[in-house]
């Protein structure tokens, strides 16, 4: 399953892991995703929302 946000289109970043002794390493930063009750087109379906969409209050969560 990829980790992407459904509503904002958020993926992981890529870049590098510095040590104090300026080595590098490969590293991924991945967005903080939540599994949310959602209001969808056909009643209520579970979707993979980042938390800052639940607190700007894109998602409709049922009743």
């Amino acid at each position: 399953m990829a980790r992407e946000c459904s509503l904002c289109g958020k993926k992981p970043m890529f870049g590098n892991k510095r040590s104090h002794a300026n080595n590098t390493a490969k590293r991924r930063w991945n967005p903080n995703l939540k599994k949310v009750r959602s209001v969808g087109e056909n009643g209520t379906v579970k979707v993979r929302v980042c938390t800052r969409c639940i607190s700007a209050g894109k998602v409709t969560k049922p009743a």
